[in-house]
């Protein structure tokens, strides 16, 4: 019981971090849902929607291919507390232009009678209030559904890495502790799990990502560090100067905070040097 209320305490805590930036208008938030849009528009790209079942849970994920003949790694890509939104699912084929199979499960898929997926929710605040409630045991249920079906792709190598951001970032550094699939884990500004047992299942290598103007979740990274340095698990994190909560989305507006454009500019040259591992 102590178990559940803290990974929900820390759930919690995720979405009221991952709130919109304060310095964020409502004309800069209309532009940035346009460039989001116009990128899955005109990207050459195939991209699909596909259905997974959970049990009698329908599972909506998005889902791009890169332009490659080989088989590919694919990324489990876990969204923020704003559901799959069009920044998400452009973050699954900025991934894929990389060179990677980027699966983005939408984790609100199945949320009642009327709300099956993201873009069911009258707003964003509509879709965070949303998952708020949701059962911490249920998501991880959810992920490793999409990650048994991302190892069925034909166009797969066979290596599943993950990805989340903030809220999803959360979730990520869980997963990391639920599921044997996982090459890697990468954690962007998500809180690790607060209970030291909890790392001593975690069989992958975590790689975290942090804006250095973000102390509420920094806060949390030399307790997540000494659970894994414990457990003797690899932990390798960065934090990038002057950057905020949330710097990959905010990052991406060419007239944003310059910390948060190099923070999320950095970040990706990382999570990319680090994927040319696998």
């Amino acid at each position: 019981m102590l178990k559940k209320y803290l990974f929900l305490l820390s759930s919690a805590f995720l979405l009221v971090a991952c709130a919109p930036l304060p310095m964020t208008t409502p004309d800069d938030q209309a532009g940035k849902a346009v460039e989001d849009s116009d990128r899955l528009n005109t990207s050459s790209r195939h991209q699909e929607w596909v259905t997974v079942q959970n049990g009698d849970k329908t599972i909506h994920a998005w889902v791009v291919y890169p332009e490659v003949s080989e088989k590919r790694p694919v990324v489990l890509l876990i969204h923020e507390n704003r559901g799959l939104n069009d920044w998400a699912r452009g973050m699954a084929d900025q991934v894929a232009e990389a060179g990677y199979i980027a699966v983005a499960p939408d984790l609100l898929s199945d949320f009642s009678e009327t709300e099956k997926q993201t873009s069911d929710f009258a707003d964003e605040d509509a879709a965070r209030t949303a998952l708020s409630t949701l059962d911490p045991k249920g998501v991880m249920a959810d992920l490793q559904a999409v990650a048994d079906y991302a190892k069925t792709i034909p166009a797969s190598d066979g290596t599943l890495v993950s990805a989340g951001f903030c809220w999803g970032g959360a979730q990520a550094f869980q997963f990391a502790s639920e599921s044997d699939d996982l090459a890697l884990s990468l954690v962007f500004y998500g809180t690790g799990p607060t209970e030291s047992s909890v790392y001593e299942t975690i069989s992958a290598p975590v790689y975290g990502f942090y804006g250095g103007a973000d102390e509420r979740v920094n806060a949390t990274i030399a307790q997540s560090e000494q659970y894994m340095n414990e457990a003797g698990k690899q932990y390798d994190y960065q934090i990038y100067e002057g950057a905020g909560h949330a710097f990959m989305r905010s990052g991406e507006d060419p007239n944003g905070e310059p910390s948060n454009i190099t923070a999320r500019n950095a970040a990706w040259e990382r999570m990319k040097k680090i994927f040319s591992t696998l």
